[in-house]
């Protein structure tokens, strides 16, 4: 459904946003800070979510990781969408969650995004964005 020109283009069109490799992969920041970046699993993970699908749990598609505001927030979206959302545990205890980039329809992918974009933001640039866009 969603692809990586759908991701780019949703966050660089947010103010601050620069597009910066973290780790050979493709991330986004907004001034130096990291909500959006390219996240393949690595073997430990696949491994303990049983192995590759169809097989396993592990998907097999591009996944994107975004910064949620909470816990919380987390929570709700693995428990609401768990075909789209999933987490490892790597990212136990971290405001993040993984996105099946392939099954996410683009509305969602920039919902995910932006408020990964709010998170990160200084106020002053998310409060100025936000007024903006409602007014």
């Amino acid at each position: 459904m969603a692809s990586w020109e759908d991701v780019a283009a949703i966050a660089l069109g947010l103010p601050e946003v620069a597009e910066e490799p973290s780790f050979g992969n493709r991330a986004w920041k907004v001034r130096k800070k990291l909500f959006a970046w390219e996240r393949p699993l690595r073997a430990k993970e696949i491994e303990r979510l049983g192995g590759l699908e169809p097989e396993g749990t592990a998907p097999t598609g591009e996944i994107l990781a975004v910064r949620v505001p909470d816990e919380e927030a987390k929570t709700a979206l693995l428990a609401s969408e768990p075909e789209v959302h999933f987490t490892t545990p790597h990212f136990d205890g971290y405001p993040s969650v993984l996105i099946r980039l392939d099954r996410i329809p683009r509305q969602d992918l920039e919902e995910a995004i932006v408020e990964a974009w709010l998170c990160r933001a200084p106020q002053r640039v998310a409060k100025a964005w936000l007024d903006a866009r409602d007014g």
